[in-house]
């Protein structure tokens, strides 16, 4: 069938137009790098989708790597803004002001605890730190549920099947430091999972397993154990109220990085962040506000 005289033309002009209007869109409108800690993504994301309605002109581009990689761009200078589940290290600090000639400035925006989590038919209820160290430390030597007192149903072998995360991440850090020690390293044979999302699913599906994650990603689809310091403390299960009040012994902030002091429209959005509208979304998405 052929076309209406000029029709082609006038496609191709439209198409030139539609092309000016949105490039001239895309000039004004102010793109916000931020990149980092998986546990952080969930948050990360709806703060950035809600500030839409805030300011429509700024977009926030949000991706997650783990804590290690969102500062190595910071370091690199091709992020605006760094999420990280644990400080920065000295080293990192360091780096940063040697590569950009200015001091790192860190900004917690919200609170958590780190959660261990077993398969939902498995009835243990808690364990020390102690007891985790032994499961997850180098040199431990509780290979089987029975070595901390419990019998799995579904568990063949009874054999205790530990998933981690990737040594790139913030999380994997502060287990490593405020459960095995800093002196300590995870032991060989863990199952290493790239995103908090993933060890949640692995052990839901895995009557043997045991992993860990920030607390906003626990779901009822497995238990959330208790842990206590020692056998002689209480074991307290992580919940908002027990990692503000700092009962639950493995509670921790975040923090988002900047190089200096932001500016412009990155300083706008981390006022915002910590606002009282910022640290609603902080409650929805299952973490805990710094107010």
């Amino acid at each position: 069938m052929r076309g209406r005289p000029g029709g082609s033309g006038a496609l191709v002009a439209c198409l030139l137009l539609l092309s000016a209007c949105s490039s001239g869109d895309s000039a004004r409108r102010t793109l916000i790098q931020n990149k980092g800690s998986d546990t952080m993504v969930n948050i990360a994301q709806s703060w950035a989708e809600n500030y839409r309605a805030v300011a429509p002109d700024v977009g926030v581009a949000v991706s997650g790597g783990g804590s290690g990689t969102g500062i190595a761009a910071l370091m690199n200078g091709t992020v605006d803004i760094a999420n990280a589940s644990r400080s920065i290290k000295p080293a990192e600090r360091e780096q940063i002001k040697t590569n950009n000639g200015i001091e790192v400035v860190e900004h917690t925006v919200a609170a958590d605890a780190v959660a261990f989590f077993v398969h939902s038919d498995n009835p243990l209820d808690g364990l020390t730190l102690g007891q985790l160290a032994c499961i997850y430390g180098e040199g431990g030597d509780c290979e089987n549920w029975a070595d901390v007192g419990a019998q799995v149903p579904g568990c063949a072998g009874q054999q205790i099947i530990r998933i981690s995360r990737q040594s790139n991440s913030g999380t994997y850090v502060f287990v490593r430091e405020s459960v095995l020690g800093k002196t300590r390293d995870f032991r060989l044979g863990s199952r290493d999972m790239q995103g908090s999302k993933d060890v949640v699913d692995l052990v839901s599906k895995t009557p043997c397993s045991i992993g860990y994650s920030g607390l906003g990603y626990a779901t009822d689809e497995l238990k959330t154990i208790c842990v206590s310091q020692d056998g002689e403390s209480a074991c307290v299960v992580p919940t908002t109220q027990a990692a503000k009040d700092g009962s639950y012994p493995l509670s921790r902030p975040l923090f988002m990085y900047t190089l200096g002091e932001p500016q412009g429209q990155a300083a706008v959005y981390l006022n915002w962040i910590k606002s009282a509208a910022g640290q609603e979304i902080v409650v929805k998405t299952g973490f805990i506000p710094i107010s």
